[in-house]
């Protein structure tokens, strides 16, 4: 049975608490206040044998087919990241690459790292024009700006290690799709009117996919058909990975590269492989946490920040209350300056993950931060670590009635990614290149800044901060979870994690709730619409720079209680997604 899980456009109103703080070290947090389910003010999809939460309809029924017919959430997974390249263009993907969390019935946690790496050719000033700054049209627009796809090669790992049904059978959903067209949705045709129109249409054979005969792109309620992405995707279903990075597509992205100064050869195909890793780990008030290690700077981060959490009581302060949001943004700041020293691909630099993740530093930043005035972000430096030490995207999560779970991110970077599609494959490619630090301290497209630890090299997978999560509480699977956002993708997966813990919530209401943000440069606190006008300025009181701009993230979320029932919701601030269950 299919339920639509978005309320759209809701508007969201709240009554902020406001309590006296305890200090850094205050007493055993008070638990949230709970009202029972009459006083829900958002109701989660509910099913009992599984569940596909993602970012656009048609996919998600795919994974739900997928369950019925009897694979587990790896393999309706796979299905629903095949399905998104041919449904959701803008950043699903074979041309792109990403990360996928997963946790078994059994309790054993694990991840797949099909993150892009940079091309043999790739080097540290490639993105630098003759006045030596960084160039974001190298880095975003033209061929270069591609690093080697993983995702095909994470999805066939996956399936291989932990599916049930042969890849071949997996891709079939997304042949059809291609084949048989689509009906353009209102995200898709906002996008390629928006996006579209700057990236696409500059290059023959995107324009040829995703624009008419007239010159105008593809509008709702049209049929989108994709023949060239239906053969690519049957011969991967026929060939395997090796179709894609030895073989027939393999030679249409090489001659692609080839004819326009790109880097990517037969080569960089031939020689990328997806990794499994260890995933971070971390405890919060009592529950487990388990997101993705670097190349993602995500996991680490999210743990960092919940730790520092842990040393105030959020529950008393409120949610939305200025105290609340005062403290978050300010650990966020502190993380986020590590971020820019510390973090890179772990093949290249030792990343101090056990240091930045250390619950005695994260105690020393808590005690920095200043419940009634903020930090200026000037002041704020990566931290020592050495007594510690011994980035348009889209995610989907997926459990099934056994209890396996999965949390995938992936992305092309920026909507439609470089806006190239290589040769006759139909395949849209990455401009991932960006997420490396083009110089040190420059700014990328998110306003991150990086250093010397996330420099161009060949073969290095540049850094990211897209974090698929997965809650445990008492041994057993709790929450799945993720968002895309680009640099927000951490604030808003740890908003998700504070909602659900500390004030209470449920998956939807958590999903639905205001969210901010602070990335430590610039120094500002993003705020989305909905907060109460008092809060807002009893932070500017604290010496918070506030803006209010646009919706952050769209999560896809499920829970899943003591009983085994499944909770989901999909974020309303995306306008086609769904969460369903059978």
């Amino acid at each position: 049975m299919i339920k639509t899980g978005n309320m759209r456009r809701v508007s969201w109103s709240l009554m902020v608490c406001f309590c006296f703080w305890q200090g850094a070290n205050a007493a055993q947090p008070a638990p949230p206040v709970s009202y029972g389910v009459d006083a829900d003010t958002f109701h989660p999809v509910k099913d009992r044998h599984g569940m596909v939460a993602s970012v656009d309809a048609m996919a998600t029924q795919v994974g739900v087919d997928i369950l019925k017919q009897g694979g587990n959430a790896v393999d309706a997974a796979v299905a629903v990241g095949f399905a998104l390249a041919v449904t959701h263009p803008q950043a699903g993907n074979i041309g792109g690459g990403g990360f996928m969390l997963l946790r078994t019935a059994s309790g054993r946690t694990t991840s797949i790292d099909f993150r892009e790496m940079a091309p043999v050719k790739a080097s540290r000033n490639m993105f630098l024009d003759a006045q030596g700054n960084a160039d974001s049209k190298l880095s975003l627009t033209s061929h270069l700006a591609s690093g080697t796809p993983g995702t095909v090669a994470g999805f066939a790992l996956a399936a291989q290690k932990y599916g049930t049904l042969p890849l071949s059978r997996l891709l079939q959903p997304a042949i059809e799709l291609a084949r048989n067209g689509i009906v353009v949705n209102d995200s898709l045709a906002d996008d390629l009117k928006t996006y579209g129109t700057e990236v696409l249409v500059n290059h023959p054979n995107s324009k040829a996919i995703f624009f008419k005969a007239d010159g105008t792109p593809y509008q709702k309620g049209e049929r989108l058909v994709q023949r060239n992405l239906a053969h690519s995707l049957t011969l991967i279903a026929k060939e395997g990975p090796d179709a894609f990075y030895k073989g027939a597509i393999a030679d249409d992205i090489a001659g692609e590269m080839a004819q326009h100064g790109g880097l990517i050869s037969k080569a960089d195909l031939a020689a990328y492989r997806a990794v499994e890793r260890q995933p971070i780990s971390g405890s919060y008030r009592g529950y487990e946490v388990f997101s993705m290690p670097p190349p993602s700077s995500g996991g680490i981060h999210i743990v960092q920040i919940l730790n520092i959490l842990e040393n105030f009581d959020l529950a008393k302060m409120g949610f939305g209350s200025a105290d609340a949001i005062q403290v978050m943004a300010e650990a966020e700041k502190y993380a986020y300056a590590d971020r820019s020293e510390y973090l890179g691909d772990p093949e290249f630099v030792k990343v101090p993950w056990q240091a930045l993740t250390s619950k005695a530093y994260a105690k020393t930043l808590a005690n920095q931060i200043d419940v009634a005035k903020a930090r200026p972000s000037a002041e704020i430096k990566p931290g020592n670590l050495a007594p510690y030490e011994s980035n348009q995207t889209t995610h989907f999560s997926v459990v099934d009635k056994d209890g396996n779970a999965v949390a995938v991110t992936y992305t092309l970077n920026t909507n439609f990614g470089s806006g190239i599609v290589a040769g006759n494959s139909g395949i849209l490619l990455n401009n991932q290149m960006d997420d490396f630090s083009a110089k040190p301290g420059t700014p990328n497209v998110y306003g991150l800044v990086g250093g010397e630890a996330n420099a161009v090299q060949p073969y290095k997978r540049p850094l990211s901060s897209m974090s698929p999560t997965i809650i445990a509480k008492d041994g057993k699977t709790w929450l799945v979870t993720g968002s895309p956002g680009g640099s927000r993708i951490i604030t808003t997966v740890l908003q998700m994690v504070v909602n659900s813990i500390d004030f209470g919530m449920n998956v939807a209401e958590a999903t639905n709730a205001p969210r901010f943000h602070h990335q430590w440069l610039p120094d500002q606190l993003r705020v989305e619409k909905g907060f109460s006008p008092d809060t807002l300025r009893l932070l500017e009181s604290k010496g918070q720079h506030v803006k209010v701009q646009p919706a952050m993230g769209s999560t896809q979320s499920i829970m899943i209680g003591p009983d085994g029932m499944l909770y989901g919701a999909s974020d309303p601030r995306s306008v086609d997604d769904l969460t369903a269950g059978y």
